[in-house]
């Protein structure tokens, strides 16, 4: 019976163990780099891992590891030289006389193969480091294979799950600002151009263009987070919670569960990179909204952290911070540790925050209580079972209640039309009318009271 799925092509993981890195920090950063190659369509067929007291300038790995790597792929194992080789009469003879006997041997492998199964190579090699454009270009002809590094890998990721316009704008941002430095002098594009830029070479023109290019998509992310920051401002004074961490930590399962919204949730890495802001459900009395953010990942690149600067914004301004783990990772602490890195880099350190241990479920009674016991305070729970999020969903009203406080407004006759927005802002405990107009003893956080006088001042 035939499989039906699709064949994936195949890739194998390269990773250099750098001085200061341990083993467990580094098999832990290959599976990671192994599930975002999955996540990115690929099969990792092998994993070629060095130890080196730095990436290897000319290609990362050192010599044996390279042939080793290439024997993989079905490369040569070597960088060919650059050095333009002299022309004679007699060595062209010998080179046709050589590629005859090649296409000879091969026709003879070949006959010998009929009727096995094909041996598939990988068609492509993933570095688990930041490397420059030469070193991929080594790495390419040394094994005939198309190189990325991980930045790449999550660019190309975040591109394909880019939905919202602001979203695609912002990995379209990144993406390029990648790419620039990677464009290549195509055969005969050493020619100057005629017109516009003259002087200038093929792929000199190309650059600019695409620095042209990324001017524009700038100009109109402006336009859009203009858009999204006056949305927040009409925003600020209500109960807002974000969901933050690391991705595929089951954020987008919690919103769901909280909200009852039909937000996507998949077991994949950067399944959610657009902003999603949903009223907690059953609803309560002021409304509180819930967002759910971008995840973040080790080793998140720069552009990326730059690009989603207004997504994350929703963590900025949150009134309080859901830091979601997956327990039953056995890295959720080093995981732990890169969102409150990224956090702090845009100044989110400082708001409240709660630790939600997620996927609790996953482990068994002894590795939960080991969990607990590591993290006094945390919330442990699965956002699968309902009596775990009620419980969250009671948490989180209880916090804000805390801070909420008691006090009498005075709606004037001639503003009955806005009694709306105190609904909106507090809970009213009761309300009653004399000659000044509606009396209601509101309950509310500070800042939204404050607005509400502003509002009904007589």
């Amino acid at each position: 019976m035939s499989n039906s799925s699709p064949i994936r092509p195949l890739a194998v993981l390269v990773g250099v163990q750098l001085p200061g890195v341990s083993d467990v920090d580094h098999t832990a950063d290959l599976a990671e780099l192994g599930r975002l190659v999955h996540t990115l369509g690929y099969e990792v067929a092998a994993t070629v891992s060095q130890k080196r007291d730095a990436l290897a300038a000319a290609a990362v790995l050192g010599e044996g590891k390279l042939k080793e790597l290439a024997d993989l792929t079905g490369g040569q194992g070597y960088i060919p030289s650059a050095a333009k080789e002299r022309k004679s009469k007699a060595r062209d003879r010998w080179k046709a006389n050589d590629a005859v006997d090649d296409a000879f041997e091969a026709e003879t492998d070949a006959d010998e193969a009929f009727g096995e199964e094909e041996t598939r190579k990988p068609t492509v090699v993933i570095v688990d480091h930041d490397i420059t454009p030469s070193q991929a270009r080594n790495l390419e002809k040394a094994t005939g294979a198309e190189v990325l590094d991980r930045t790449g890998v999550i660019v190309d990721i975040f591109h394909r799950h880019a939905h919202s316009r602001e979203a695609r704008l912002q990995v379209e941002i990144a993406r390029l600002n990648y790419v620039v430095p990677r464009m290549r002098e195509s055969t005969g594009s050493k020619e100057r151009q005629r017109g516009r830029g003259t002087g200038e070479a093929a792929l000199e023109l190309d650059r600019r263009k695409v620095r042209d290019r990324i001017a524009e998509l700038r100009e109109e992310l402006a336009a859009i987070q203009k858009q999204q920051a006056n949305r927040r401002v009409a925003r600020k004074d209500q109960l807002r919670v974000a969901l933050v961490g690391y991705t595929n930590a089951g954020k987008s399962s919690l919103m769901r569960a909280l909200t009852g919204s039909n937000v996507l949730v998949a077991d994949k890495l950067f399944a959610t990179l657009d902003t999603t802001v949903r009223a907690l459900s059953p609803a309560t009395k002021p409304r509180l909204l819930v967002s759910d953010t971008v995840g973040f990942i080790k080793k998140l690149p720069h552009d990326l952290v730059a690009s989603f600067r207004s997504t994350l914004d929703e963590a900025l301004e949150a009134s309080l911070l859901l830091y979601v783990v997956d327990a039953s990772d056995p890295t959720y602490e080093a995981q732990l540790e890169v969102t409150e890195s990224v956090l702090a880099e845009i100044g989110a350190d400082v708001v409240p925050r709660m630790l939600l241990l997620n996927k609790i479920d996953r482990l068994d009674e002894e590795g939960r209580q080991r969990v607990i016991r590591r993290h006094r305070g945390a919330i442990a729970l699965s956002a699968h079972d309902p009596k775990d999020v009620e419980a969250l969903r009671q948490t989180i009203i209880d916090h804000f209640e805390l801070s909420m406080i008691d006090e009498e407004l005075i709606v004037p006759y001639a503003k009955q039309s806005r009694i709306s927005e105190i609904y909106e802002y507090a809970r009213v405990i009761s309300e009653d009318y004399d000659e000044s107009g509606a009396r209601l003893r509101v309950r509310a956080l500070p800042a939204a009271l404050a607005r509400l006088r502003r509002v009904f001042a007589a």
